[in-house]
């Protein structure tokens, strides 16, 4: 199993210290931050997976960190964990792209299924980002179709010399491998 990295943010300790132990024996990597600040010197130098952060805090809040977050890697999933709630803050959490959203105090089985929701929510995210840099190649005629600013799928099929001076104005030369070459002076005799 792959190891995800996740910043548990909240100013309580007793909150910190025990879903931080909750999520490590689960087997993430888990760094803590005990402040909005410290959260986000700790986006500035590390990559995330998920970021669960508190809602209210003083100075840089939970809002202020999931902002953060989003803008410097936007795949991130962020939770936000609050003893505070209500549909407001729900309501803007959610418009600023946060994944989830808990209110506390909650068991160590309801952190557990909503990390585990996120991380199958970023995985994904990470094959689709991943299926769309595949150049769909026909296996028959070799065309390739450009999806480049329409629907995955529905692009057209064009042949590659077009596709290369299209994409990267480059000119194709004809000519031929030794394999084939071989193989069509075999033809000729």
């Amino acid at each position: 199993m792959r190891k995800y990295d996740v910043l548990l943010v909240d100013d309580d300790p007793i909150i910190l210290t025990g879903i931080g132990q909750n999520l490590e024996s689960e087997g993430y990597e888990v760094t803590l931050a005990e402040s909005g600040e410290k959260a986000i010197k700790c986006l500035k130098k590390t990559r995330f997976d998920l970021i669960i952060t508190d809602l209210v805090m003083e100075k840089i809040d939970g809002i202020q960190v999931l902002k953060e977050a989003k803008e410097t890697h936007p795949e991130t999933m962020v939770i936000i964990l609050t003893g505070y709630g209500d549909m407001t803050s729900a309501i803007n959490s959610l418009r600023l792209d946060a994944d989830d959203y808990i209110l506390k105090p909650c068991q160590p089985e309801e952190i557990n299924f909503r990390v585990e929701a996120c991380i199958e929510k970023l995985e994904l995210a990470r094959k689709i980002k991943l299926y769309e840099k595949i150049l769909p190649v026909c296996c028959v005629c070799k065309k390739i179709r450009d999806d480049s600013g329409r629907e995955p799928g529905t692009g057209e099929w064009m042949a590659v010399d077009r596709f290369l001076w299209q994409k990267a104005k480059l000119s194709i030369s004809s000519t031929y491998c030794p394999e084939c070459a071989k193989v069509e002076m075999e033809k000729l005799k």
